[in-house]
């Protein structure tokens, strides 16, 4: 099939072998089946063209087949079906939406049950990870019941199936409005992961949504304060996360602090939160500075002569600015004063920690 064969020619023979890999995979034994897979997958991945190469396996009916293979007992059966489907669905919108209307996701469910073996277990998690990003297809994903073995994965899966669990437990909690909030189960493991991972990067702002998402509920957010560094962790990703990352622990902590300021109010002080919250009023988007602002009020004592709000506080270094720099370099000098401030607070804070570690200290030897 060289190109001197001339084009009209050389699709001649692709769609030949097209005809030829679907009537094996349709009508053959297993091992043909099995072999037939894994020449899909194999065409896919070493064609340029392979996006019309997904689209004319399709037409030819290679999808149902795979689908039917899922459920074989024989773990080879289960695993070229499973790398030729996702090969099939990458990129193709349409053959997303096919390969759920033939019934791929209930032994995919199936799969994710698996304990004995974790490659199984990881490709069944990423086909419905891929699955998920087709919109027509996620109500029927989460009606399934996938989220609690999602949730599971994020504790005793591996690393990929931990990181694919995460985007695609994203991709269908995030779409549904109100948000279905799972069990708060999930919590610990996100937590864990959110430790591990740079704060800025994606996969922490998957993960800082998912912990928005649980913190609604009681439970969710009984479970952040009872996890290790639960709250600490939100802190330092309102401090180092991305715009993204830091709008959600932001939320998150104000959540809570709302719901019942008597018993969030402390447990977020003695996490340093106040410094990251300051820069959050200058740095964060529009939505993070405005519940910054709000959590450092309910963080302030509760008596009103004590309390000066992050608004007029703002107004006030705006005034000073102006007198300072006149009206055209206000905002420019109003944010250098907000960031000295920040960086007194921070070091204040510090300070305090020290204090109370010297205290601590202190106490025990005595």
């Amino acid at each position: 099939m060289g190109e001197e064969d001339g084009p009209g020619l050389f699709h001649h023979k692709k769609q030949t072998l097209i005809d030829e890999i679907s009537g094996k995979i349709i009508n053959g034994d297993l091992l043909t089946k099995i072999h037939a897979a894994r020449e899909i997958r194999s065409m896919i991945r070493n064609r340029n063209s392979s996006d019309k190469i997904r689209t004319k396996l399709a037409a030819a009916g290679v999808i149902q087949p795979l689908v039917l293979m899922l459920y074989s007992r024989n773990h080879d059966a289960r695993e070229v079906s499973l790398l030729a489907l996702l090969n099939l669905a990458s990129r193709n919108e349409r053959n997303k939406e096919q390969i759920v209307t033939c019934g791929a996701i209930p032994p995919l469910v199936e799969l994710l049950k698996f304990q004995n073996t974790n490659t199984l277990r990881e490709l069944a998690t990423a086909s419905i990870l891929t699955l998920s990003t087709a919109s027509p297809n996620k109500k029927t994903i989460i009606d399934s019941g996938v989220i609690p073995l999602l949730i599971q994965i994020l504790s005793c899966g591996t690393v990929q199936g931990r990181v694919d669990s995460v985007t695609a437990l994203h991709n269908l909690l995030t779409s549904q409005q109100p948000p279905l909030i799972p069990d708060a189960k999930a919590i610990p493991p996100l937590i864990n992961l959110l430790k591990e991972c740079k704060k800025s990067s994606k996969f922490a702002e998957k993960t800082t949504a998912l912990i928005q998402i649980i913190s609604q509920s009681e439970d969710g957010k009984s479970a952040i304060t009872n996890t290790q560094d639960g709250i600490l962790t939100l802190v330092e990703t309102i401090e180092d996360g991305s715009l993204v990352s830091t709008e959600h622990a932001v939320t998150t902590l104000l959540t809570m602090c709302v719901s019942c300021r008597s018993k969030y109010r402390e447990l977020i002080l003695n996490e340093g939160a106040i410094p990251g919250l300051l820069r959050l009023t200058v740095y964060g988007s529009e939505e993070a500075q405005e519940k910054a602002r709000t959590l450092l009020d309910l963080l302030r004592e509760s008596s009103s002569e004590k309390r000066l709000s992050s608004s007029v506080l703002e107004k006030i270094v705006h005034d000073i600015a102006s007198r300072v720099d006149g009206s055209e370099k206000t905002v420019e000098t109003a944010k250098s004063l907000l960031q000295d401030m920040v960086q007194r607070s921070m070091e204040v804070g510090m300070s305090e920690i020290q204090i109370r570690a010297s205290s601590s200290s202190s106490s025990s030897s005595s």
